[in-house]
Order: C-alpha cells, then structure tokens, then sequence
C-alpha cells in the first residue's frame, strides 16, 4: 500500500445497540438497525479497519471479506476494550522479522524517547500564553532532552527516567485548565485520566494496524522489551504521538466536549457511559485523521529504515508542528 492508496482509505466505527447487524452486500459493508434499516454503508474497497463496539456474531462471509479486502476487523467491549483481531494481517515477511529477533541494541529506544520528549516540550511551547511554571517546565525538559542525548550507557530504564521526569512536569502544566492530580494510567481515577486512555487505546490500534500492513511482529519491540502478550513493538511506535491525543484532550475540555458529567464512577473507576462512545471516539480520532499521512508515512520509512539496517538516525522523526 502506497500513502495515495491510504489517504483514500476509510476507517469505521460502528457502535452496535441491541438487535442492530453487520452484513455485507455486493462488496459492500452494511450496518442495520434492529428494524432492517440500512445505518451505514461502505464499499469494502475504501477501508482500512473496521472497529466494531458491542456484541455481533461474526460469520465466515465477514472474515473471508477481511482476507480479501485487507483490512482488519477490531471486535471491542462496550467499555472499548480490544478483545479479538481478525484478519487485515500481511503474513510471510520472514526477513523482517530475522531482522527483529536479531535486533539487541537501544539507539532505537533512544531514537523514540527523544521523539516523544520533544513533541512534548513543543505542546507546551505551544501555549500561547505562558506561566513562569510552564516557562521552568520548558527548561526543564530541555535538560532532559539534553541528557538523553548525551547518555551512552545500556540500560533502558536509566533512559526512561528522562522520560518519567518529563512526564511529571508535562502533564501538570499541560493540563493545566483543570486540577490535574497526576497521569495514573488504566487506573480511571478521574475523568481526564479515562478519557487519555480511550485516546490512546484508539491510538494503538492505529498504529498496530499500520505494523500489520508490512508483516511486522508486533510483539516484538525495540524500547517496551517482550512481556508476555505485549505487543511491545505498538507501544513503542505510538510514543511519538501520544502528544496528539493530549492536545486533543485538553481542548475538547475546553469545548464542553469532555466532561466529568459524561462518566459513571463504578468501583472507583470513572467509566465512559455507553450512549456518549460516539462522540468521544469522533472527537479523539479526529487528530489521528488529520494526520494519517504523515503516521503513514512514518510507519512506512521505519520500515524501510529497518530493512535497510540504517543506523537510528536515519529512522523517522514525527514533528507535532
């Protein structure tokens, strides 16, 4: 797949109430309603990944489409959790993957940090109007930065402590149009912190699809190392963009779009109730379309750069500017 051939590619949401039907016709996607009303049509021809919310019977017409057509079906909670990926998959790129297995060095995890830090430092430069506290935290990543670079030991968790420290003082001043009590991870424990996670769960099965397209081994990584049933490689790829979502998390704040009223707190947890998942995939996947070309093509030269051995400088930059 060339980036022409992607940029006319669509991706589709499907939001699946009780009684509602995925089916296909002439080549054609269709999603019902629980009357036989036609809600959506696609021509398979046009997509890319299709992620489907709720519960469906998946039948073999569907998966012998998603062969034929390349493109994968994503199967998701009601609570947008991934639990199935079927088809989509380039399989056999056996010099690629010797590639990966034989690959044992951090320049590449080096290579990505530093990505990631400097979208960073450029989100929050990006303000218009600065405190002194964001004005500091800018210095302060600067040192950081600076201190990556200039590390040439081998231990990956001294390297992501660069990234740990710019993450304390990014985050607070980044969101700083609410009371941020920290990024807690998975844990929910307010509705921003659940809200980053539905962005970068979307994020991910992005760029795990993108891998997909050119046979990678997505469980293998070059900075998150093998644990078991990781894809380590997708967690390491979505680390430059991860700014993305943030900014779009902040200003949908900033828009009533993204709001606490949204959210159920169940067992400590804030989760998204059903009836707003819309919504809030349309506005997170927002930015991600805006830029499909250039995560494409960042996709696309790591790969090329992986197999042509280069050194990690020669691996994709993606510059949030």
């Amino acid at each position: 797949m060339n980036v022409n051939e992607f940029e006319k590619k669509q991706i589709l949401f499907a939001f699946l109430n009780q009684g509602e039907k995925v089916s296909f016709s002439n080549d054609n996607i269709v999603i019902k309603d629980a009357e036989g009303k036609i809600k959506h049509q696609s021509t398979c021809y046009r997509l890319f990944a299709v992620f489907i919310c709720g519960h469906m019977t998946v039948t073999s017409g569907l998966i012998e489409r998603s062969h034929r057509f390349g493109f994968p079906i994503i199967l998701m909670s009601t609570s947008l959790k991934v639990y199935e990926f079927i088809g989509g998959k380039m399989e056999g790129n056996v010099v690629l993957r010797k590639y990966q297995y034989a690959y044992d060095k951090l320049d590449l995890a080096k290579h990505i940090l530093l990505n990631k830090l400097m979208n960073q430092r450029t989100l929050l430069n990006l303000q218009r109007v600065k405190s002194e506290e964001v004005k500091n935290s800018i210095s302060q990543i600067d040192g950081y930065l600076q201190g990556l670079k200039e590390y040439v030991g081998d231990d990956v968790q001294t390297m992501l402590g660069f990234e740990g420290s710019t993450a304390r003082v990014y985050f607070k001043n980044h969101f700083n149009n609410i009371p941020w009590q920290g990024r807690k991870p998975r844990i929910k424990a307010d509705f921003v912190n659940s809200t980053l996670d539905i962005g970068y769960t979307i994020l991910f099965n992005f760029i795990d699809s993108l891998l997909n397209v050119y046979g990678f081994d997505v469980y293998c990584g070059v900075l998150h190392r093998q644990f078991y049933m990781r894809k380590s490689l997708v967690c390491d790829l979505v680390e430059p963009f991860r700014p993305l979502i943030d900014r779009q998390v902040k200003k949908a704040i900033n828009l009533g779009q993204c709001k606490a009223e949204d959210f159920a707190l169940i067992n400590h947890k804030y989760l998204l109730e059903w009836k707003h998942n819309p919504q809030y995939v349309s506005f997170l996947l927002q930015p991600l379309l805006e830029n499909k070309r250039e995560i494409f093509l960042y996709v696309q030269s790591f790969y090329r750069a992986f197999m042509k051995q280069k050194e990690a400088e020669a691996f994709p930059v993606f510059d949030l500017r």
